[in-house]
C-alpha cells in the first residue's frame, strides 16, 4: 500500500514538473499532453492501480483539460478495427480452449514427440507457434498450453522450483512467437502496424515478421535450455497423458465447428489482401458466426465474459497516446530534443540506435504498448528524410520493446506468468532471462534491417 502511494504522489509531482518548466518549441497543449503522458507512465511502471483505471484517468483528463477533443481521443481506437479484433480474437481463443481441441493439439504432440528436458522446452516453443495460428491472443494460449504441462510435470513428478521453469519457459515462449502472425498477439500487432501509418496484409506481415520472430525464438529457446537446468532427471509418465488424452474421447461436434470456423478464419486471414477486407472486421464477423444457430452454436451468451474490458480501456489511453502526441506536436518534440540532429543512413547502425533508444525508454516506461505510443511517432518523425518505411521503424520498435524485459512489469505476458496460479515464476527467474535477453535484442535488430532491406523497407 505504501509504495502506491508513493507513487501516486510521484505521478502527480512529475505532472507538476513538467508542466510548470519552460518547455521551448513545445505548445501549451503539447506541454499539458507530455505532463499527462509521464504521469500515467509513472502510475503504469509504480502499479498504483490496474492499469486500465490508469489509463481511464488519463483520457477523462485529455478530455476534460481540453487537450484533446472525445473525437481526436477515441476516433483511432474505436472507428478503425483494431478493437473489434481484439474483441473477435479473445472470443476466438475461448471457443478454441473451451471446445477442448486446443488441449487436444496439446496432448498428441507432447506424446508423440517429447521425452526429456529439453524436449519439454522445445515442445512449449513450438506448440506456442502452432496454435499462434489458432488462438489469436498469447494468453489464452499460454494458459492452454500451461494446462498441458501441468499434467505433464505431475506426471513426472516434477519439484516446484521445476515447475515454475517450465512456466517461464511458457511465458517466454509467447513474447517472439506472438509477433509471427498479424494475428498472433490482437492487441500489439496491429496497434505496430496502425502506428506506423503503413496498411499491411496478413501475408505481407507474415512474409517481414514471420523470420526475423522465429530467429528469436530460438536464440530465446537455446538461451532458456542454457540457464535453466532440471534440478533432477525428468521421466514422463505417459501413462497419465494417455488417459487425459482418452478423456477428451472423439472429436465433439462442437470441436468439429470450432475447427471448421478456424479454416475460414485462417483463409480469409491468408487471402486479405486479395478481397481488400480488413483483418479485424473478419476476425470480429467470424466469431459473431460462431454464435449463430445452425451454422454455429459454438460461442454462447456467457461467452463475452471472456473479452476482458479492462484490456479494452487499456489499449484505447495507450494508443490514445501516440494519437494524441502526434496531434498536440508532443511526439516531434520528444524526438527533436532526445534523439540526434542527424541519423545515420545505415541501415545496420540506425537499427542499433533504435534498439538502443527503445530500450532506454521502455526501461522506465514499462509498459510496451505505452512505449510504441510515444516511441514510434517520435521515431517516424526524425527518420522521415531517410528513404525508411514507417512501417520497418515502427515494427524494429515493437519487437524490441516486446521481446525486452528485465523485471516482470515490462512485459504484461511476463507480469500475467509472475503469479502463483499462472506460471508459479519469481522476478529472481525473470530477471536471470531478461538480462542476457536484453543483448539479443540487438542481434534481432541487425537481423531485421537485413531482412527489411530485402523487401525494400530499408
Amino acid at each position: 500500500m505504501k509504495k502506491r502511494i508513493i507513487g501516486f504522489i510521484s505521478g502527480i509531482v512529475v505532472f507538476a514538473l513538467i508542466y510548470l518548466l519552460p518547455l521551448n518549441g513545445l505548445s501549451h497543449n503539447g506541454q499539458l499532453d507530455l505532463a499527462l503522458t509521464l504521469m500515467t507512465v509513472v502510475w503504469w511502471a509504480m502499479q498504483i492501480a490496474q492499469p486500465a483505471y490508469v489509463g481511464g484517468v488519463y483520457l477523462m483528463l485529455l478530455i476534460i483539460l481540453n487537450v484533446a477533443t472525445p473525437v481526436q481521443v477515441f476516433s483511432s481506437s474505436w472507428t478503425g478495427s483494431i478493437m473489434w479484433l481484439v474483441i473477435g480474437a479473445y472470443l476466438i481463443a475461448g471457443a478454441v480452449r473451451d471446445s477442448g481441441f486446443g488441449e487436444r493439439i496439446a496432448y498428441s504432440f507432447i506424446i508423440k514427440f517429447v521425452r526429456s528436458w529439453n524436449g519439454i522446452i522445445i515442445s512449449i516453443f513450438v506448440l506456442t507457434l502452432i496454435l499462434a495460428l489458432l488462438i489469436p491472443h498469447p494468453w489464452p494460449r499460454a494458459f492452454l498450453i500451461m494446462s498441458v504441462m501441468g499434467v505433464v510435470a505431475e506426471s513426472a513428478h516434477m519439484p516446484k522450483e521445476d515447475r515454475s521453469k517450465i512456466g517461464l519457459a511458457v511465458f517466454a515462449a509467447a513474447c517472439p512467437l506472438s509477433g509471427v502472425f498479424l494475428t498472433g498477439d490482437s492487441t500489439l500487432n496491429p496497434l505496430a502496424v496502425a502506428d506506423s501509418g503503413v496498411k499491411t496484409t496478413f501475408i505481407q506481415y507474415f512474409l517481414y515478421m514471420g523470420v526475423p520472430m522465429i530467429i528469436a525464438a530460438i536464440i530465446t529457446m537455446f538461451l532458456f535450455m542454457l540457464l535453466f537446468k532440471p534440478s533432477k532427471p525428468v521421466e514422463i509418465d505417459f501413462d497419465v497423458l494417455r488417459a487425459k488424452q482418452k478423456a477428451l474421447g472423439k472429436l465433439t461436434e462442437k470441436e468439429i465447428r470450432t475447427i471448421v470456423w478456424l479454416a475460414i478464419a485462417i483463409i480469409l486471414w491468408l487471402t486479405s489482401g486479395v478481397t481488400g477486407i480488413d483483418v479485424g472486421w473478419i476476425t470480429l464477423l467470424v466469431a459473431l458466426l460462431m454464435s449463430m444457430p445452425v451454422i454455429g452454436e459454438v460461442l454462447t451468451a456467457e461467452s463475452w465474459s471472456g473479452v476482458p474490458v479492462n484490456v479494452l480501456v487499456f489499449l484505447t489511453s495507450a494508443i490514445a497516446i501516440g494519437d494524441v502526441g502526434s496531434k498536440t506536436g508532443m511526439n516531434h518534440w520528444i524526438a527533436k530534443v532526445i534523439l540526434p540532429s542527424s541519423l545515420p543512413h545505415n541501415i545496420f547502425l540506425l537499427a542499433l540506435i533504435i534498439t538502443v533508444f527503445a530500450i532506454f525508454i521502455h526501461m522506465f516506461m514499462g509498459s510496451v504498448i505505452a512505449v510504441m505510443g510515444v516511441t514510434i511517432p517520435a521515431l517516424v518523425a526524425a527518420t522521415a528524410n531517410l528513404g525508411v518505411s514507417p512501417l520497418a521503424v515502427s515494427l524494429i520498435v515493437f519487437s524490441v520493446v516486446n521481446l525486452h524485459y528485465i523485471l516482470p512489469f515490462h512485459n504484461l505476458a511476463i507480469l500475467v506468468g509472475n503469479e502463483p496460479d499462472t506460471g508459479g515464476y519469481s522476478q529472481k527467474e525473470v530477471m536471470r532471462l531478461g538480462i542476457p535477453l536484453t543483448g539479443v535484442m540487438f542481434i534481432v535488430a541487425l537481423v531485421m534491417a537485413a531482412w527489411f532491406h530485402l523487401f525494400g523497407l530499408m
